[in-house]
């Protein structure tokens, strides 16, 4: 406990978005700022193509405090969306074409409305494909989720679930003491209601996160080891892994700065800097909804509080496929962290 408090002691002093920025602005350690990088290979202003996935941020709060968590999220955030701004998220979907909700928090389980939210979704878009990102840990051994695991699959839902590591002291490390433990029974437990096999529509993808300032490792490489080692150690089955790498912001931006590794993970995410993922980045056809129901080009602003250009609309409750469709993307150079190597982005890697 500790520990965990200390931890979380480090991370309020970058918890301030300006704060951050500024960080990301002076500190340029020699890297070229992100948009000269765009210009220099060849691409102009980056700008939306689309709208196909409404990514919405329903609350901070969690149950864990995770080392990597570019939310900072944790027990005592009290960041909630409201029924209200739920209802204007449903609204939205009523005069869109989006194919994909992805519902995240922090835990999004624990917003008190989350089950009202899914069952709304589902009733007036039977075919919208709706993704929950889940910690795994609070669907076991607590009598307030327990349905959830049965409820996701009434409701077909998409489960993408955090697993940094397929080792104990890995996950453990990086998320706490018993998490590694309590999130291979959740998934034991998921797998016995069709979750994870090949030929279910249930599809369980767990997501990998390097352990410190280094770049993931191939995804395909990655996602076989995963499925061997699961299924040999623990016979589990799930469907993707997706690679994202540790982006400069929050808790992660803190540890860099503490252990004066800022400028090398930059540096390290400059030099891999991929031209080619530019065309895939999430931000081109995704729109993040933030938990005040503010509109943000991806997640990652959202925690710098970046908001949508200016010219667009600025909350969901005025939201415009049309407006938005097109719209000019914020930029800032935690970008690098999306466009190194395979490139980045919340489904993983980009090539």
């Amino acid at each position: 406990m500790e520990k965990k408090q200390s931890l979380h002691r480090q991370a309020v002093a970058l918890a301030d978005a300006d704060a951050q920025v500024k960080v990301l602005e002076e500190r340029n350690c020699g890297i070229l700022p992100f948009s000269r990088k765009v210009a220099e290979s060849g691409n102009g202003p980056l700008s939306a193509a689309g709208i196909d996935i409404l990514q919405i941020n329903i609350g901070y709060t969690c149950n864990l405090l995770c080392r990597h968590c570019h939310v900072d999220a944790g027990p005592d955030r009290k960041e909630m969306m409201t029924r209200q701004t739920m209802q204007e998220c449903l609204n939205a979907l009523d005069k869109s074409s989006i194919k994909t909700i992805d519902i995240t928090g922090g835990a999004p389980e624990m917003n008190p409305d989350f089950r009202w939210f899914i069952e709304s979704i589902r009733a007036k878009r039977a075919e919208v494909t709706i993704l929950v990102r889940t910690n795994l840990t609070l669907l076991i051994g607590n009598e307030k989720y327990q349905d959830l695991p049965e409820f996701f699959k009434q409701h077909r839902i998409t489960l993408i679930a955090s697993l940094p590591c397929y080792t104990r002291g890995n996950v453990d490390k990086m998320r706490g003491k018993g998490v590694f433990d309590r999130s291979i029974k959740t998934l034991k437990l998921l797998n016995s209601l069709g979750y994870g096999h090949e030929k279910s529509n249930l599809e369980l993808n767990l997501v990998y996160n390097p352990e410190g300032s280094s770049l993931p490792g191939m995804q395909l490489q990655l996602e076989q080891e995963y499925k061997k080692k699961l299924f040999e150690e623990h016979g589990i089955l799930f469907s993707h892994l997706y690679t994202i790498t540790n982006m400069p912001i929050s808790r992660f931006l803190n540890d860099l700065l503490d252990n004066g590794r800022y400028c090398k993970y930059m540096t390290l995410l400059a030099e891999n800097y991929n031209a080619l993922s530019l065309q895939n980045l999430m931000c081109r056809t995704t729109v993040s909804v933030g938990w005040d129901g503010t509109l943000y080009d991806c997640d990652f602003n959202q925690m710098l509080h970046l908001p949508v250009t200016k010219s667009v609309p600025q909350h969901i409750s005025a939201f415009s496929e049309e407006q938005l469709r097109n719209r000019r993307i914020i930029i800032g150079q935690h970008c690098y962290g999306c466009t190194a190597g395979a490139g980045s982005s919340c489904h993983g890697s980009l090539l």
